[in-house]
C-alpha cells in the first residue's frame, strides 16, 4: 500500500501522467467530432495534441519545480523531452507521410487487380506537425503546475 500512496502522491509521476491523460482525452475528443469515435485514437499516436510532449513537458517542468533547474534530474528529463518531441516532428511524421503514399500505392494495386505488397492499410497517423507539439507542451505544461502548485 505504501508502495501505491507513494507513486500517487509523487509530484513528478502524476504530473507526467496527467500530462498524458489529458492530452490523451482531448485527442480523443477532437478526433470524434472531426472523424467519429474510434477505440484506435485512445492508445494511437498522431493527432492533436501530442500526448508525447505533452508526458515530456510534465515530467520535465514538474522535475525542475521538484528538484530544481540546477540538478541532474532535471537536466535528464529536458534532454529527453527533447529527444521525444524532436523524433516525433522529424522521424514519425516522415513515416506517417510514407504510409500515406505506400497506402495510394496499396490501393492503386487493388483498383489494377494486382497483388498488393501487404495485407492492410500502415498506420499513417504516427508523428505530430509543429501545431501539435506546441499544443502537447502547453498541455503538459498547465498540467505539472496544476499539479505542483495547487494539487500536490
Amino acid at each position: 500500500m505504501s508502495f501505491l500512496t507513494d507513486l500517487f502522491t509523487n509530484k513528478v509521476f502524476v504530473s507526467a501522467g496527467s500530462g498524458w491523460f489529458v492530452a490523451q482525452l482531448v485527442k480523443v475528443i477532437i478526433d470524434s467530432i472531426r472523424d467519429g469515435f474510434s477505440v484506435k485514437r485512445l492508445v494511437g499516436g498522431g493527432g492533436m495534441p501530442s500526448t508525447h510532449s505533452s508526458l515530456v513537458t510534465g515530467l520535465f517542468i514538474s522535475t525542475g519545480i521538484v528538484y530544481g533547474v540546477s540538478s541532474f534530474e532535471f537536466v535528464i528529463a529536458f534532454f529527453f523531452a527533447m529527444v521525444v518531441m524532436y523524433d516525433a516532428m522529424g522521424v514519425r511524421l516522415t513515416t506517417g507521410k510514407e504510409a500515406y503514399i505506400l497506402n495510394k500505392l496499396r490501393e492503386r494495386d487493388l483498383a489494377e487487380n494486382k497483388e498488393p505488397l501487404y495485407d492492410k492499410n500502415l498506420d499513417e497517423k504516427m508523428g505530430h506537425t509543429f501545431p501539435e507539439i506546441v499544443a502537447g507542451v502547453i498541455t503538459g505544461t498547465i498540467c505539472a503546475l496544476v499539479v505542483c502548485l495547487v494539487i500536490l
